[in-house]
């Protein structure tokens, strides 16, 4: 029998906008909030929306949002009921988990189990390998010498992939064209991984041509319900790392998504999970999908689940941890319209990418019908080094792909970022691609598409025609500054509209 719990305060283990996002639904359930930051965020937005607060350290993550006795003592000292861990940081640590058991403070999240099994890649095949889950041909277990690799690797033929079994973001993977570059992959691989994760364990899988990025989101309570709520496309990635999202996929038949989504059920089932979570698989040319790993918490992407679905996912995460059934049946479940996310991350697409820092001297966010912005940011902030320099997710919802996209294209404009160079330039471009707009792009969009010098246009009567429209609004308006576009650089009006 499941023992029911009454949530009153709720800590977040976590900063910037997912801490204010938690927040603000736990609010709405009447449940007070506490707040753990680090002294490089103490004039954060989410310090200020918290009901108490408390600092846990310097900036640098080892010696705030990563040390979890700390936080614990937080929870014993404010008497708290509840940990939210967010994403990041500690939201997948099985350790922090049961500490806060012993301390009599419920986690919203999964068991520490299930935790362990899905957090290593190899354990995580195995369990599910017994549910009927499609897998990637590869090894079943880590391998241990180049001679291994080798015979591995001509049974399934090149190209392949080496992965590291703990671990996720790219790192410790290396794709293999032919043998001769085996050992060096293998080599380069190990390294990274142990470096990264503390495990240098790697597997190999065939590599995937062509493969798009499909996750299932997946909610399961303490009662033996659990349900997919759809999936998400999240092939544009740079650095194997997602900057775009959408739900539903443009390329899923309602027959492959039933199909996808009991597969993410089974693999839930596999660890008996509680609570939210989300199952990635790949999709190759031919339509065979393939489970690739399960991550043990609440998504950053999540919010266009939310969208066509009409549900909190933090809400539903806050009741299944109370002990509550889940209100709903699959059969009741149903998707309402398109949404699309992009992430407006401190970066300059420009330069490889590379993370950017400064203070936001203009941050205006868009407004509008069907449009959701998640940040952590005011005008006049600071990017900290310390962090990922993710400053927001813009979402926008639709009655179709088309109209969410459109929206998209028009929050992009509206949204005026200057001081920090921005992805935001970079995912206008993505909205309007051929291949993005058609929905037959893959994870290699980037590669095969993307060059720095298409963020400026390659109009040159283009270029030539807006500075002087510009010029003409500056010398009326008395000098007054011109709107900041989209990549933080001063343009027109007409310019920003795209004329």
């Amino acid at each position: 029998m499941v023992k029911q719990r009454t949530i009153q305060k709720l800590l977040v283990a976590n900063r910037g906008e997912i801490a204010l996002r938690v927040m603000r639904s736990a609010k709405e359930m009447g449940i007070n909030t506490v707040a753990v930051y680090s002294e490089a965020d103490r004039h954060a937005p989410f310090v200020r929306f918290a009901d108490e607060a408390v600092c846990i350290g310097p900036p640098p993550s080892k010696e705030s949002y990563l040390v979890f006795d700390k936080i614990i003592q937080v929870c014993k000292d404010l008497k708290v009921d509840a940990v939210h861990p967010g994403y990041g940081f500690l939201s997948e640590n099985g350790d922090f988990c049961r500490a806060l058991e012993k301390a009599g403070v419920t986690f919203v999240g999964p068991s520490p189990h299930a935790m362990k099994v899905m957090g290593d890649k190899l354990s995580a095949k195995e369990a599910v390998k017994g549910f009927g889950v499609p897998l990637v041909p590869g090894t079943e277990g880590a391998v241990n010498s180049i001679e291994e690799a080798i015979a591995i690797a001509r049974t399934i033929t090149f190209p392949i992939l080496v992965k590291a079994a703990a671990g996720g973001g790219g790192k410790g993977m290396r794709i293999v064209e032919e043998e001769s570059g085996l050992k060096e992959g293998l080599e380069r691989a190990i390294s990274e991984a142990q470096n990264a994760f503390g495990d240098g364990s790697v597997f190999i899988e065939k590599y995937v041509a062509g493969p798009r990025h499909i996750e299932v989101q997946i909610m399961a309570d303490m009662h033996g319900n659990t349900c997919y709520l759809f999936e998400r496309e999240c092939s544009i990635q740079r650095r194997y790392q997602k900057v775009v999202e959408e739900a539903p996929s443009a390329v899923l038949t309602p027959e492959m998504r039933e199909r996808m989504g009991e597969a993410a059920v089974a693999v839930a089932k596999s660890v008996d999970y509680t609570g939210a979570g989300t199952v990635e698989f790949l999709l190759d040319e031919k339509m065979n999908f393939y489970f690739m790993e399960m991550n043990t918490r609440l998504q950053v992407e999540h919010p266009v689940t939310e969208m066509i679905t009409g549900l909190d996912l933090v809400k539903l995460q806050i009741r299944v941890a109370e002990g509550e059934k889940l209100p709903f049946t699959q059969d009741e479940l149903k998707i309402n319209g398109h949404a699309v996310e992009i992430r407006v991350y401190a970066e300059d697409p420009a330069n490889n990418f590379l993370p950017d820092i400064g203070t936001l001297t203009t941050y205006r966010p868009p407004q509008g019908p069907g449009v959701r912005v998640d940040d952590g940011f005011e005008e006049g902030m600071t990017i900290p080094i310390h962090y990922d320099p993710m400053i927001a997710k813009l979402i926008t919802h639709g009655a179709t792909r088309e109209e969410a996209i459109q929206r998209m294209e028009r929050a992009i404009d509206d949204y005026a970022i200057s001081g920090v160079e921005t992805t935001l330039g970079f995912c206008r471009f993505v909205m309007g691609h051929k291949s993005f707009r058609s929905g037959t792009y893959d994870t290699h969009f980037v590669r095969d598409h993307f060059r720095p010098e298409l963020l400026e246009g390659s109009d040159p009567e283009e270029v030539t025609a807006a500075a002087l429209v510009s010029a003409h609004l500056f010398e009326q308006r008395g000098h007054h500054p011109v709107p900041v576009a989209a990549n933080g650089t001063s343009m027109s009006p007409w310019k920003l509209k795209r004329r």
